[in-house]
């Protein structure tokens, strides 16, 4: 079934659940109270320079409360906008990996039990964090419960990975993929857009490197930069170009021509607490950005993966 239309010239992760189970699914993300190994010195400290004290998750649910709570609070916040649906939970906050089996197995048992309608897990986590008993953890988890794993990439280019303090390279990435598709277990990359230095075309190499990989869905966000960051306090002292609205749109709507048309597009924005944004202001208007998306490629008259097949 084609997945897109007129309106989406990709496949929007809406759709596609929509397809999938026949109605409206959304995550709940819940806060597993985990830290990150760049971080607490495992393989680097200070974390990535962009990276709140939040660790990514600055949404997700509060780690001081227990799974249920967090779960139930969430729940019925969702359920303003959503009478009905099916449900995942999203570990998103850090390293949802980074702890001793024993406690993920606690953590993730509880998660998939709190609610029947429960229908996905989905953990994101950094590509140094899989070892292989937690592999195979998942392996057989993923036989019980689907199971998503959103690694975070960034960007291939190791010049901005090192200056932005990521402390893996991309063969790590690479392998991680590997290491989850042989366990037959789906694959969401996480990239950045506008990060300190690229240019275009380094932006859209990042996505033809993961058209080579056996990848199912992806993220890409615009670079937000917020206070209580290394990266935001470097800007404010020494400011370098961010991406325009315009700009932005342009490279995002290349990204997607290039992009397979088998992989689900997960997000093609996102956006930082208000108070804590530095810049760019213009990320605060979601529903501007991803309009402004639609109608380039609608006018273009192009769809996602129509420069790949060329």
């Amino acid at each position: 079934m084609n997945l897109m239309n007129h309106e989406k010239h990709y496949i929007t992760l809406n759709n596609y659940y929509k397809n999938k189970y026949n109605q409206k699914v959304f995550k709940i993300a819940l806060n597993g109270g985990f830290t990150c190994p760049n971080i607490d010195g495992t393989v680097a400290t200070g974390g990535c320079t962009f990276c709140s004290y939040m660790g990514s998750g600055d949404f997700a649910g509060n780690k001081r409360l227990p799974l249920r709570k967090q779960f139930d609070d969430i729940l019925q916040m969702m359920q303003v906008k959503w009478k009905n649906g099916l449900y995942i939970v999203y570990f998103q906050a850090n390293t949802n990996t980074h702890a001793p089996l024993d406690h993920l197995k606690e953590v993730y048992e509880e998660a998939i039990s709190l609610d029947p309608k429960i229908v996905m897990l989905s953990i994101a986590t950094r590509p140094d964090s899989l070892p292989i008993d937690v592999l195979d953890y998942l392996e057989d988890l993923n036989k019980r419960m689907p199971i998503q794993v959103e690694l975070g990439l960034r960007t291939i280019h190791q010049k901005t990975s090192d200056l932005i303090n990521r402390a893996h390279d991309l063969k790590c990435f690479d392998d991680a993929v590997k290491s989850l598709r042989e366990r037959n277990i789906e694959v969401v990359v996480h990239i950045i857009n506008g990060l300190p230095y690229e240019t275009k075309e380094m932006m859209i190499e990042t996505v033809k490197h993961i058209n080579t990989l056996d990848i199912q869905g992806i993220k890409i966000h615009m670079l937000h930069l917020m206070q209580k960051t290394k990266m935001g306090h470097d800007y404010l002292q020494n400011p370098w170009h961010m991406l325009t609205l315009e700009e932005y749109v342009d490279i995002t709507v290349k990204q997607i021509l290039w992009l397979r048309k088998d992989i689900v597009i997960h997000r093609l924005t996102g956006d930082a607490p208000s108070h804590m944004l530095i810049a760019p202001t213009w990320t605060k208007k979601k529903f501007v950005v991803t309009n402004e998306i639609d109608k380039k490629l609608r006018k273009l008259d192009l769809y996602q993966g129509d420069y790949f097949e060329k």
